[in-house]
């Protein structure tokens, strides 16, 4: 999906770039869905109590990006699913490519 230029969910920032992120709680695996709308969709396993999804949210996103868990920290949306990350280390066209390696077909429903 191409969006607008002035809403891309990836952006330069000082030693890395920062994402606008949608994070879904509770599913059933850790995983970068894509591009939804105006942020990247992370499904995560950790529910949103005391922290936990926001520690796996680091944790997904630094797997994902090759990067440290250290270069990884939420800017803000503590307590939000819409949060902005922060990620040193890495360019918006290195998580641009990343990005275009995840599948983003719709996943396909069995027949009832």
């Amino acid at each position: 999906m191409t969006l607008p230029a002035g809403e891309r969910p990836v952006a330069a920032a000082p030693d890395g770039v920062m994402l606008a992120v949608r994070v879904v709680p509770r599913s059933s695996r850790n995983q970068v869905v894509g591009i939804d709308g105006d942020a990247i969709k992370i499904k995560l396993t950790a529910p949103p109590v005391e922290g936990a999804a926001n520690a796996a949210l680091i944790a997904c996103v630094a797997a994902w990006l090759a990067v440290r868990r250290s270069a990884v920290t939420i800017a803000s949306g503590d307590k939000a699913r819409r949060k902005r990350v922060r990620v040193q280390g890495v360019s918006v066209a290195e998580v641009e490519a990343r990005l275009a390696q995840v599948d983003t077909a719709p996943a396909k429903r069995a027949p009832s």
